[in-house]
């Protein structure tokens, strides 16, 4: 993975607006743990390329400070090798003072690589620091982004088992007014109202039956008198 591409994709995931996404989710829940879960994996994965890209980093400033230390250190020898071949050419020894001078060149010459090869890399490392401080940023907003999906979640959860235990409590009062308790009394109210009506038909057909039997016996007495009458008449002299 490229520092382009690790500093594309930590960009990317850092400006993702986490509310535009769960408005676009059928299941919110679902969704904050799938982004969860991809956004631990992606903060890992872009731990470790940022590491490398920090590594890189690392040694390119390695790399410099040893050209800087190296062309400090040539010049020194450069300075060395002159100052001696001052000293020996003032005693007369033209051809060892022409040696040590040669050897200052050569050390002149090792110090302006060096310088160059420093020079050359700063632009590097600047480039590379940028990156690096970059990709710094994108990992610490992704890691806020993170806590605001847990947090997320969390409150969704709660809200969530609030609705669902809020839409139980409505089905319990819906199932308690299709269950009228009341309408219940009404119809054993209107059994008891039969009940009593037929006992009390019962009663007035018993009544009636009584009556009749006592009429009977109202005419059985007259015919008694009657037949009682006729036999006084024909007793009679």
């Amino acid at each position: 993975m490229t520092k382009q591409t690790v500093l594309g994709r930590v960009t990317q995931l850092a400006k993702a607006n986490v509310n535009a996404l769960l408005d676009q989710a059928e299941d919110p829940q679902k969704m904050i743990d799938q982004l969860i879960r991809d956004y631990v994996n992606n903060i890992a994965d872009a731990e470790q390329a940022v590491a490398r890209v920090i590594g890189h980093l690392r040694l390119l400033e390695q790399d410099h400070q040893e050209d800087v230390e190296a062309a400090a250190e040539w010049g020194a020898k450069a300075l060395a090798a002159s100052g001696k071949a001052d000293e020996l050419r003032a005693a007369g020894q033209g051809a060892e003072a022409d040696t040590f001078d040669n050897l200052a060149k050569v050390a002149l010459q090792r110090q302006l690589q060096s310088e160059r090869e420093a020079k050359t890399a700063e632009p590097a490392i600047a480039s590379q620091t940028d990156v690096v401080d970059r990709l710094r940023t994108g990992l610490d907003q992704m890691k806020e982004k993170l806590a605001q999906l847990q947090s997320k979640r969390d409150e969704l959860v709660a809200r969530s088992r609030t609705a669902q235990a809020q839409n139980r409590m409505m089905d319990a009062v819906k199932s308690v007014d299709v269950l009228d308790p009341t309408s219940e009394l009404h119809r054993f109210e209107d059994k008891v109202r039969r009940e009593e009506a037929r006992a009390q038909g019962r009663q007035e057909l018993a009544a009636s039956s009584l009556d009749a039997q006592f009429e009977r016996l109202d005419g059985l007495g007259d015919s008694a008198e009657v037949e009682a009458r006729l036999a006084a008449l024909k007793a009679a002299p």
